[in-house]
């Protein structure tokens, strides 16, 4: 699978869905709202979904890339919250909207076995039982997700705090920290100036 472009995409359904009323704009941290009866489609941006804890501690579950969608009624989780990761531009439908219109179904399912997919890869990180091999296959997985090309290798589009990192592995921020450094020694991944990562040509893909 290659990297997938967070630019602006046009998703495939009729024009008509367009409109001032359905696209929502969001800045970077903004809490996404949600409701049980409407599901939300990425145009432009990435969007960071998380279960909360009752301890308030925040689990990445997974990123909405624009084509891919998201909501309540997809998903089992009591504890979901959406946060912009980047400037996002959603576009709001009802189920009944969804279900009325064939084109826009579609274009939901194709987002939705990308969201599968990146699921599925989640959950086999999970299967490694040494921590910093969890971390590296977590990186090449954001290469996909969120990757774009750069002269050193694959820059991540958003940036990503260590926490979230280690939430997503399930380990500390201090072990995370402690691990990113040593593969930045080892020249498998290096910042820029923003702090966002890039994974080096050399990285395993």
């Amino acid at each position: 699978m290659g990297n997938v472009s967070t630019a602006a995409v046009t998703p495939p359904v009729d024009g008509r869905w367009r409109s001032s009323l359905r696209v929502h704009t969001f800045s970077i941290g903004d809490t996404i709202w949600m409701e049980p009866e409407r599901i939300w489609l990425v145009s432009r941006g990435v969007v960071l979904l998380n279960l909360l804890h009752p301890d308030g501690e925040e689990v990445v579950v997974g990123l909405a890339t624009p084509g891919t969608a998201f909501g309540l009624p997809l998903t089992s989780l009591m504890a979901y919250q959406a946060k912009a990761l980047s400037k996002t531009e959603l576009m709001l439908f009802t189920l009944v909207e969804v279900e009325s219109s064939p084109n826009l179904t579609q274009s939901l399912v194709r987002g939705l076995a990308r969201r599968l997919r990146q699921a599925e890869g989640l959950l086999g990180i999970t299967s490694h039982r040494r921590v910093e091999e969890r971390l590296r296959h977590l990186l090449l997985l954001l290469k996909q997700e969120i990757g774009e090309p750069h002269p050193l290798g694959t820059r991540y589009s958003v940036r990503l705090t260590h926490q979230q990192l280690a939430t997503a592995i399930g380990t500390s921020r201090v072990t995370m920290t402690r691990l990113l450094g040593k593969l930045r020694q080892e020249r498998w991944l290096t910042y820029d100036r923003d702090r966002h990562v890039i994974l080096m040509n050399t990285a395993e893909s």
